[in-house]
């Protein structure tokens, strides 16, 4: 399943997240947006993972849904590359916007464990401050119960 992302969010940020645990989530605390997290672009909480973005606010790119990891990924493409872990209890994956979390996705999986891989490319010409950029963001998902955030290319502006 693939499914194409344009939407509107703020504070340089959105969430993937499982429809039922978010509601637990406090994406708000400094445990979540760590300095771990805020330099490696994604944050990481149960049910709930935020994606770190160049431009202030909008957000363009692709979430694909797969039955394995894609072994098959030139690293050059891209200016930072992060692997984390989400675990999906509901079997509904959600996209979320920030700070008023509304639904900009909404989709079935099966319940379980998944690896998730953000793409991020075009973040050198990008300005945090403003809202519109040249960023942009692939996510793959994956079932896969291995819980470590690995970074496979750091961007260091």
């Amino acid at each position: 399943m693939k499914f194409n992302l344009d939407f509107n969010t703020a504070y340089n940020q959105f969430y993937v997240v499982d429809k039922f645990l978010y509601a637990d989530a406090d994406t708000g605390c400094a445990d979540f947006w760590t300095d771990y997290a805020f330099d490696n672009r994604l944050a990481v909480s149960s049910g709930v993972l935020g994606i770190g973005i160049e431009s202030y606010g909008h957000v363009i790119g692709q979430l694909e849904v797969l039955s394995s990891e894609n072994q098959s990924v030139d690293l050059n493409l891209y200016d930072h590359v992060v692997e984390g872990y989400i675990e999906l209890e509901s079997g509904t994956l959600q996209v979320l916007d920030c700070p008023h979390s509304a639904i900009e996705l909404e989709t079935l999986v099966q319940p379980g464990p998944y690896r998730v891989k953000v793409y991020s490319s075009n973040l050198a010409n990008t300005d945090i401050d403003e809202n519109e950029g040249d960023d942009y963001y692939k996510i793959e998902i994956w079932p896969g119960s291995n819980k470590e955030l690995k970074v496979l290319k750091k961007f260091i502006r």
